[in-house]
């Protein structure tokens, strides 16, 4: 596993030698310091304006302890910072918005990892138009 988070002896949650409380009270860049390479880098050059509003609503929400209220957002790609812990999001997955609770072990992944675009298939019988082989299907 790429990541580096544990929960200590008295199941207090850590990240690379960091608890949540000290994570939260880091700057931005020091946080980027601690992600993965890719994370790291997208934060260092810049978040685009969509990224930017988004924090900022993040830190709205936070400062008015109204966390039961989502946060819609399409920006999948956006790196999950300490910041977000206790936050429900409704993430984009291309059909509809769904929700996403941050826990602390998601912080350093990204918020379109915990919502997935592809479902399931599950095919019925042959109908009406399929090939003739496939029409005969036995009755049981």
């Amino acid at each position: 596993m790429s990541q580096e988070y544990r929960t200590g002896r008295e199941g207090e949650f850590t990240y690379r030698g960091h608890t949540l409380e000290e994570l939260q009270d880091l700057d931005i860049d020091e946080v980027a310091e601690l992600l993965p390479a890719r994370k790291r880098r997208s934060i260092e050059r810049g978040l685009s304006v969509e990224k930017q509003k988004l924090l900022e609503k993040a830190r709205e929400k936070e400062e008015e302890e109204t966390a039961n209220a989502p946060i819609r957002t399409h920006l999948r790609d956006m790196p999950i910072l300490p910041e977000f812990v206790g936050l429900t999001f409704e993430v984009y997955n291309g059909q509809s918005f769904e929700r996403v609770r941050v826990e602390p072990e998601m912080i350093g992944h990204y918020l379109g990892e915990f919502q997935l675009t592809r479902n399931s298939v599950e095919h019925g019988q042959a109908g009406i138009g399929a090939t003739r082989s496939s029409k005969f299907v036995p009755l049981k």
